[in-house]
């Protein structure tokens, strides 16, 4: 029977297996709603919560934090700096506005930081609400064939009984106890023929506490980063450190330390022990052991003994102090020609190669019709070289003498620049003696005086050696070079990463798995299954439901021997 093209073209549109508003080849495209602002907001809320994002973000974070342990931080190392913008003076000022020098306070590297943060929270917080739900969730219902499931086992058990029903749910039971003991859940099914167990939560546990404990960690640096201070400062022998805001050289505080309400408390350095090679002997001139001797004071209490060695911090007050460097004081004097003291003091020189051949700055504002700047090298054990020149070939004290050029003119200390103590600037200053000027260069054995040039006075090289020293022993003073650094951070951070270490391993090595029984009566028998599922890979599922059949099925043997 045929129809009309009218009626065939209305039977199209009433065709069952085609949807009423199907687009015919030719038809215009439907029309998409607009996101708008709102959607847009969401979609980029979506985008950057998901854990895609915080893996990128955290690797990211990782790549960023490289330049920090390139280039010298001025938390850290702020001599380092200023030696870069020496030595790079093209290259540094444009480090130095990309942040290089102080990559863990960037605006880069904060944003990267505080993105992460967000994440994690993003994404914990959803992860930790529905995991919440599955854990008080029942396990699910038995399914109908578990044959259908790839890890599937199966036997037909006589039984004695007149009822199988009955000793099909003792056998349930036996499932059940052996399951709840073996760490799963457990729920009855199908009248109490079938048993459905799950385990491995604590794999999202852990993954839960491995994303929390990031956040933890996040926090614990930034926060705790807020009330860090890390300070440097040089102590003589025989001289006293206090913990206050002037007797750092350099100090580098967290936004939140209040640099007037320091720990009070003191440090005297008593003496520097230190062992060198022998000479003869392999590795002659290298240090065997440091180790600075100090007295500590904790104000109102009574000083106690402290040593800080290489490695071996000393902890006081919260503080923990480390051993940086050492090297020779020598104490010098400078009289005018009066014969009046102007300058007295021990001086440090700091050392410039493995023999403690070392380099230092005099500076003499005041006493003298001009001022004086004085550099020099000091020798533990002078040599000189083929060129004429002079070094140390050996660390120890056995032949120590001071070389000095002495300058004359403005020191640049009143002009509001702040200059190092460790260099000078001769820029403005008139040279009085060695190079071109035909003068020697002041040379001094502990307890010798020489003459300053053009009768501007005398300087004494100090013999600071106590009764009873053999040779040059103890006749220049030692100084050791401490770093005083507070982390109040640093315990949580551990605490955290512990944390967060664990929950990765559980996360990694828990697996995810569901087991069910069930135990179907047939006559004078009883069918037993046995199905597992696991989420994700699990190599171990099948030798688990392995375990399940074989342990069950000998249970379930020994109880029906009994009742026979």
């Amino acid at each position: 029977m045929s129809r009309s093209r009218s009626d065939a073209g209305a039977g199209v549109a009433a065709d069952p297996l085609r949807p009423s508003d199907h687009a015919d080849s030719g038809s215009s495209a439907p029309d998409q709603p607009a996101l708008g602002l709102v959607g847009w907001l969401r979609w980029a809320w979506r985008q950057l919560t998901s854990m895609r994002t915080a893996l990128v973000l955290l690797l990211l974070l990782a790549i960023a934090a490289v330049p920090g342990s390139i280039f010298p931080q001025r938390s850290a190392d702020p001599n380092g700096v200023t030696q870069w913008f020496t030595d790079n003076p093209d290259l540094a000022p444009v480090l130095d506005n990309l942040s290089l020098f102080d990559v863990y306070i960037s605006p880069w590297f904060s944003a990267i930081y505080i993105l992460l943060f967000i994440s994690l929270i993003g994404c914990v917080i959803p992860r930790t609400k529905h995991h919440w739900k599955a854990l008080r969730a029942r396990p699910p219902r038995t399914p109908a064939r578990l044959t259908r499931l790839e890890d599937h086992r199966e036997r037909v058990v006589p039984v004695p009984s007149e009822d199988a029903a009955d000793d099909a749910r003792l056998a349930i039971d036996l499932a059940h106890d052996q399951l709840r003991r073996a760490g799963y859940r457990v729920e009855r099914y199908d009248d109490g023929l079938s048993v459905s167990a799950e385990r491995g939560y604590l794999r999202e546990t852990g993954n839960l506490l491995f994303h929390g404990a990031l956040v933890g960690v996040l926090l614990a640096v930034g926060i705790g980063g807020g009330f860090t201070y890390t300070g440097q400062s040089v102590i003589i022998e025989g001289r006293t450190w206090v913990n206050s805001l002037l007797d750092y050289s350099s100090f580098n505080p967290g936004r939140f330390v209040d640099e007037e309400q320091l720990v009070p408390y003191a440090m005297t350095l008593e003496d520097f022990e230190v062992t060198y090679q022998p000479v003869g002997s392999n590795g002659a001139g290298q240090a065997g052991d440091f180790a600075a001797n100090l007295t500590t004071q904790l104000a109102g209490e009574a000083p106690q003994e402290g040593v800080v060695r290489v490695n071996a911090p000393l902890e006081l007050a919260g503080d923990r102090i480390y051993l940086m460097g050492n090297g020779y004081a020598p104490t010098l004097t400078v009289r005018d020609p009066a014969g009046e003291v102007v300058f007295s003091e021990s001086v440090p020189f700091l050392p410039q190669d493995t023999n403690m051949t070392s380099l230092g700055v005099v500076k003499i504002p005041d006493g003298l019709s001009e001022q004086l700047g004085l550099v020099g090298f000091f020798y533990p054990t002078e040599a000189p070289l083929d060129t004429g020149a002079f070094t140390s070939a050996y660390p120890a004290l056995i032949n120590p003498v001071v070389s000095l050029d002495v300058y004359e003119g403005d020191l640049g200390i009143d002009d509001g620049i702040p200059r190092s103590v460790y260099a000078l600037d001769t820029g403005d200053m008139d040279r009085l003696t060695g190079g071109d000027t035909g003068v020697d260069s002041i040379q001094l054995a502990p307890g010798d005086t020489a003459d300053l040039p053009g009768g501007r006075g005398t300087i004494t090289f100090e013999d600071e050696a106590t009764e009873g020293a053999q040779g040059y022993d103890e006749s220049v003073k030692r100084y050791v070079s401490l770093s005083v650094h507070r982390d109040v951070g640093a315990p949580w951070v551990l605490a955290f990463s512990v944390l967060a270490m664990a929950g990765l391993l559980a996360g990694l090595f828990v697996p995810r798995r569901r087991m069910w029984a069930r135990a179907t009566p047939s006559g004078d028998s009883v069918k037993l299954e046995y199905a597992g599922l696991a989420r994700g890979e699990d190599p171990g599922l099948a030798a688990a439901v392995d375990q399940l059949a074989e342990r069950h099925g000998s249970a379930v043997d020994g109880v029906l021997r009994e009742r026979v």
